[in-house]
């Protein structure tokens, strides 16, 4: 089971690949939202922004989300790190439950790319 340092560890080499796009996963990455991230065997939530094509974590909480971000993922810990390690497909694991992503109808056009 991943440990919450190596969720981060993702999170932050998710926001480095995400920086390094180009072409239409670049644009669909080009927005401010709140996100929130919920690690559901680990029970923990980290919140923050995706802003300029970078995810900016500020916090780390017990539970899930305390409040209602405009981009919201779930999934394990283990999940999280082998869609960063591209070990696992997000079309995949979304398709199969193992991912969910929540998002209003216009974000979840943009990110559709991501894909």
């Amino acid at each position: 089971m991943a440990t919450i340092e190596e969720c981060r560890e993702a999170l932050d080499r998710l926001s480095d690949n995400l920086a390094r796009a180009e072409g239409d996963v670049r644009g669909a990455t080009a927005l401010d939202r709140s996100l929130s991230c919920h690690i559901t065997d680990l029970d923990r939530t980290f919140t923050g922004r995706l802003d300029g094509g970078r995810i900016r974590v500020e916090a780390v909480a017990p539970g899930p989300p305390p409040t209602k971000a405009e981009i919201r993922l779930a999934m394990s810990g283990d999940d999280l790190v082998a869609l960063v390690a591209g070990e696992l497909k997000f079309a995949k694991a979304w398709a199969s439950g193992r991912v969910r992503l929540e998002a209003g109808f216009r974000d979840l056009l943009r990110l559709k790319s991501l894909l």
